[in-house]
């Protein structure tokens, strides 16, 4: 067992200062409406329970635990409920290649296959008339590629093309492989299109989550616990969590309450021998806060620096060429996307309120979070709920900048 992939159960995460809402900007009148709105959601049997987070100007005016841990019978949710938080792993592990970029082990102009050799033979999978043909790629497939989404890799869970569907039955979604072996059975098949041409959300910070081991000669794992959770006190953010925790696991309903399909996620106690760095850690709503505040900090809390204030801001900007083909919900109007976060671009377009330059992502099982650096704030939504969530983050959006004064 990789005992540094685990959550450290003996220290307690430190919570980070609260305040009055109405002290930092936050109307109390409109947070208790926001509350009332998600309340109506779990009185209609849409989630279980959330657990809500708002801050602003370094200290939360609003953290909330609503609803059950999980389906009937389930006990309360809590304010240290564990969730899986699924693709929300992606900013930790980018922010983790960012770091070996400033140590100077890594450019991301470097080629991937620099790393991890087998990609250097892969080709581009061209559909034509219900067949597949194959094509050299024209440039090879970068590491700012795989952070930007733009390397062309797929992944099974976005579409019905012929790639995804090898992709899924490869079962490319497999715990019970190493980083090392789920690399190369990428790599064994075709991309969707040409390196740097398309965004395409996908298996990419995978990819990265094996760069980093190749390069530091450790397991993700180990990585992320030494470089980034332990300086940023995340003591419950792992892999897995410890089995005298199951308790206070938060759980989906056993079929989507909206379309009836089943659910099914991963057993957090369960050690995986594959540590995704696309979607594996588990983390609560406290652990999350503190890598959200850092992030609007600049890079640093309570006096650790995990990353430089410019490459933050490099990570945050938008990285999509105006000629980059983006066909995906997942990527709104009025928005692109950095590295390792999407980034909104123009005050409208989007169906939600925000900020230019607010950055964010999500999990696909219903958590959510996103940093506003002009109004000094972050927000945080966390749910059991695959079915839901693209309804959840439009809905938390504007109920949050309500209460914005």
């Amino acid at each position: 067992m990789n005992v540094h992939a685990t959550p450290s159960a003996a220290k307690a995460t430190p919570a980070l200062p609260e305040a009055r809402p109405e002290t930092i900007g936050l109307s109390p009148l409109r947070l208790a409406r926001m509350k009332d709105a998600y309340q109506r959601e779990i009185d209609k049997g849409t989630t279980p329970g959330v657990v809500t987070m708002v801050a602003r100007r370094g200290q939360i005016g609003w953290f909330e635990a609503q609803g059950n841990q999980g389906p009937a019978g389930s006990p309360p949710m809590t304010r240290d409920s564990i969730f899986r938080i699924f693709s929300m792993t992606k900013p930790i592990v980018s922010l983790g290649i960012m770091m070996l970029v400033e140590d100077g082990y890594l450019l991301l102009t470097d080629p991937l296959s620099k790393y991890i050799p087998e990609f250097a033979d892969q080709k581009v999978g061209i559909e034509r008339n219900g067949a597949m043909e194959y094509a050299l790629p024209v440039r090879p497939i970068t590491i700012q590629d795989l952070l930007r989404h733009t390397s062309g890799i797929a992944y099974e869970i976005t579409g019905v093309g012929m790639v995804q569907r090898m992709y899924a039955k490869a079962k490319t979604y497999r715990r019970d492989i190493t980083n090392e072996e789920h690399a190369k059975l990428i790599a064994s098949m075709p991309l969707m299109c040409q390196p740097g041409t398309e965004w395409n959300y996908s298996r990419s910070t995978d990819i990265l989550g094996r760069v980093i081991e190749v390069v530091s000669g450790k397991t993700l794992g180990e990585f992320l616990r030494t470089r980034i959770l332990d300086p940023l006190q995340m003591h419950e953010t792992g892999f897995r969590t410890a089995p005298d925790n199951k308790a206070r696991i938060a759980q989906p309903f056993p079929a989507d309450p909206w379309t009836g399909d089943k659910v099914a996620l991963f057993d957090p106690t369960e050690t995986p021998k594959m540590e995704s760095g696309g979607g594996g850690l588990v983390s609560t709503a406290m652990d999350y806060a503190r890598f959200c505040q850092m992030l609007l900090n600049g890079g640093e809390l309570d006096g650790q620096r995990v990353i430089g204030r410019t490459t933050l801001a490099f990570m945050a900007s938008n990285h999509l060429a105006a000629g980059v083909k983006v066909e995906s919900h997942l990527l709104p109007p009025g928005h692109g996307f950095g590295l390792g976060f999407a980034v909104r671009t123009d005050a409208g377009l989007a169906p939600y309120a925000g900020s230019v330059g607010q950055f964010f992502w999500s999990g696909v099982a219903g958590t959510f979070f996103w940093i506003d650096p002009k109004e000094d704030m972050f927000a945080l939504f966390l749910s059991q709920g695959p079915g839901q969530r693209e309804y959840f983050r439009t809905l938390v959006r504007s109920l949050v900048y309500a209460t914005v004064e």
